[in-house]
């Protein structure tokens, strides 16, 4: 059974960091790729950051910058560095792994809430 945990979301106010985690077990970790997408309210679900299984690293034009996808596929774990964080981030961050290249499934988080407030 494939599961997608994620953590370290959190209220942060304007100009502060958090950092976000995905630990998945189930599957052979080191041949999806990896992502952060965000949806907030009354909003679609958009792409955060992408992390293929060539290294090729895809930032949205909103969070290049400030935002940094990483892996460990040791630990089976990719990560989301968010700095700078402004009040417009403030969403449901969901982590995704994607096998669909490699003839596998797509799989989703359940998301973290991070709120951006003063």
């Amino acid at each position: 059974q494939v599961q997608l945990v994620e953590s370290g979301g959190g209220l942060v106010q304007p100009g502060e960091s958090l950092r976000l985690s995905c630990v998945a077990s189930g599957i052979s970790f080191s041949i999806y790729d990896k992502g952060w997408y965000r949806q907030a309210p009354g909003k679609q679900r958009e792409l955060v950051a992408t992390f293929d299984v060539g290294g090729y690293i895809n930032y949205a034009a909103s969070v290049k910058g400030r935002f940094t996808i990483s892996r460990d596929n040791a630990k089976n774990t990719v990560y989301l560095q968010m700095n700078s964080l402004k009040p417009e981030d403030t969403a449901v961050y969901y982590c995704n792994v994607d096998g669909r290249r490699h003839g596998r499934n797509n799989y989703w988080g359940q998301g973290t809430q991070v709120t951006v407030s003063s």
